[in-house]
C-alpha cells in the first residue's frame, strides 16, 4: 500500500490515503499512454488507450479488482479532463503531477528521449514513490475550470471587438480618409455612432 499525501498550493496537506495502483496516464488529444504500478512497482498495464470513455472506464475498473486505484495525469484541465471525470465517477481518486516536478523527476530516470510510454512510467512511479509531489484534483477545482473558461470566452470577445474595430478604421481610411480622423480614440466604439 501506498501513503499519498495531497497537497494544495497555499494549504497544509488536505487527503491522505493508501492505494494498491497507481495509473500514470501521459494525456493526448486523440489517445493516452497509461503505465499501471502496483504498489511494490510492478507493472500491471502498459499500453497506449483512446481518449474514450468506455476505454478508460474498463481500464480503471479492471485495476479496481486489485484494490485501491489512483489515476494520476499530468494535466488536469483540457485534455485530461475526462480521464478525470472518469476516475471520479468509478469511485477512484484522480491527482495531478505538476510539470515542473515531471521534468524533475524525469531527470532521476535513465534515458533522454521523451516517450508517451517514458512520461506515463514516470508519472505512475513518482506518484509511487514520491507521492508529496502530486496535487489534489478536487471538486474546487472544477469551479476553477470553469472560470478559467469564462474568463476565457470574455477574453476572446474583447478580442474579436479590437479586430473588429481595427477593420472599420481600415476601411474608412480607404473609403473616407478624412472622417476616419474624426473617429480618432474611443469615438467610434460609442453606441450613438455605431446605432443605424
Amino acid at each position: 500500500m501506498i501513503t499519498a499525501t495531497f497537497q494544495r498550493i497555499g494549504r497544509k496537506p488536505a487527503i491522505t490515503s493508501e492505494y494498491d495502483v497507481i495509473l500514470g496516464l501521459d494525456v493526448g488529444k486523440t489517445a493516452h499512454h497509461g503505465c499501471a504500478l502496483t504498489a511494490e512497482g510492478a507493472r500491471l498495464y502498459d499500453k497506449a488507450l483512446p481518449q474514450d470513455e468506455a476505454a478508460l472506464r474498463t481500464l480503471i475498473e479492471l485495476l479496481q479488482t486489485h484494490g485501491q486505484v489512483l489515476v494520476v495525469v499530468d494535466q488536469p484541465n483540457t485534455i485530461g479532463a475526462l480521464p478525470i471525470a472518469v476516475a471520479r465517477a468509478c469511485g477512484a481518486t484522480a491527482a495531478y503531477l505538476p510539470e515542473l516536478a515531471m521534468r524533475k523527476a524525469a531527470d532521476l530516470y535513465p534515458g533522454r528521449s521523451k516517450t508517451d510510454a517514458r512520461d506515463a512510467f514516470i508519472i505512475a512511479d513518482t506518484a509511487r514513490t514520491m507521492p508529496h509531489t502530486l496535487r489534489a484534483v478536487d471538486r474546487d477545482s472544477d469551479l476553477l475550470s470553469a472560470l478559467k473558461v469564462l474568463a476565457g470566452f470574455d477574453n476572446d470577445l474583447a478580442r474579436e471587438c479590437t479586430r473588429a474595430i481595427n477593420r472599420l478604421r481600415s476601411l474608412l481610411v480607404q473609403i473616407y480618409p478624412s472622417l476616419q480622423r474624426v473617429f480618432t480614440g474611443t469615438i467610434l466604439t460609442r453606441p450613438i455612432v455605431l446605432e443605424p
